[in-house]
């Protein structure tokens, strides 16, 4: 498996698209036009690669005082539970604090908020509710 950053609107990233959009979104019924590509301009795309295919992502959205936000983790069903969504998290926090950010946070949906947990991530705040799912927002201090 190889972990690796994605450029913006390559085929990479479609393919990373397709993955979230299969994953995250259309089980929960959301429509895929919910992810705006010209949005993630600037945004750090990150993807899981077994070969060529993409097998989990994620992405981190600079959000200002040193701040960077987890989001749209996903990972191939046929892979989960075997160790690959914590590598990705690693892997993302390396890159944010290669890139300077002191704190990672993120929107946990509740049933997987003990994932998170089990790497270092705390509960900030009480539940809310984001495209109709309950969430927490959960931190660390990179």
């Amino acid at each position: 498996m190889d972990l690796k950053i994605i450029p913006h609107l390559s085929e990479a990233y479609n393919e990373m698209l397709q993955l979230r959009i299969n994953v995250l979104l259309q089980p929960s019924g959301i429509p895929s036009s919910y992810i705006q590509p010209h949005a993630e301009a600037t945004d750090i795309h990150l993807g899981a690669f077994e070969g060529e295919k993409i097998i989990g992502c994620c992405v981190l959205t600079n959000r200002g005082n040193g701040q960077v936000q987890l989001r749209q983790m996903a990972v191939d069903p046929t892979f989960q539970g075997k160790g690959l969504g914590a590598a990705i998290v690693q892997f993302a926090e390396t890159v944010a604090r290669d890139k300077g950010f002191y704190t990672l946070f993120l929107h946990a949906r509740n049933p997987v908020m003990a994932f998170y947990q089990k790497s270092g991530y705390t509960v900030a705040g009480d539940e809310f509710f984001e495209v109709g799912i309950a969430h927490h927002r959960m931190e660390k201090v990179l």
